[in-house]
């Protein structure tokens, strides 16, 4: 069985503290705009939820990716960026439905959640949980569809 990372938003807090364990992990430097979880927050609604690559089922990104730099671990069922075969065409930024693939100005590359190798910083450091890396299984797989459409939804309001 395979792991996730299962998001929490009736947990989160704002405190982005997850953002910046992301970007030190892969930066080893303050540069929040390089982090590949991204707290989009609410202050009228007092709501607040981290972002980062969904795994989505048909991801979009790994249709689009022509060099097929983007495609999913049959082993681990994440989808994955090979940067070496990116080309940076910024076609699965466009794709991506939740935004959640970024194009980095400073190093000229894509930006994307890789779970850091299994062992993700942001769910270790988050304070409140809101961020978890659970075994996927068929329960904690609806509950993350179930929050992406509804997430989905509230994105195609605004």
């Amino acid at each position: 069985m395979g792991m996730m990372l299962m998001i929490h938003p009736d947990r989160c807090t704002g405190c982005r503290n997850c953002e910046l364990a992301c970007v030190m992990e892969h930066e080893g430097a303050f540069r929040p705009k390089a982090s590949r979880v991204h707290v989009y927050t609410w202050e009228r609604e007092g709501f607040s939820v981290p972002m980062m690559c969904q795994q989505c089922k048909d991801a979009a990104c790994t249709t689009v990716c022509m060099p097929k730099a983007m495609t999913r671990n049959r082993e681990t069922g994440q989808v994955e960026l090979d940067q070496s075969l990116c080309i940076g065409c910024k076609m699965c930024v466009q794709a991506c439905p939740f935004g959640c693939v970024a194009w980095d100005l400073a190093t000229a590359k894509i930006l994307k959640c890789d779970t850091c190798g299994g062992d993700p910083s942001c769910a270790e450091i988050c304070p409140t949980a809101a961020l978890e890396w659970v075994e996927d299984t068929l329960s904690t797989r609806t509950r993350k569809q179930t929050f992406a459409a509804k997430l989905k939804n509230a994105f195609a309001e605004v």
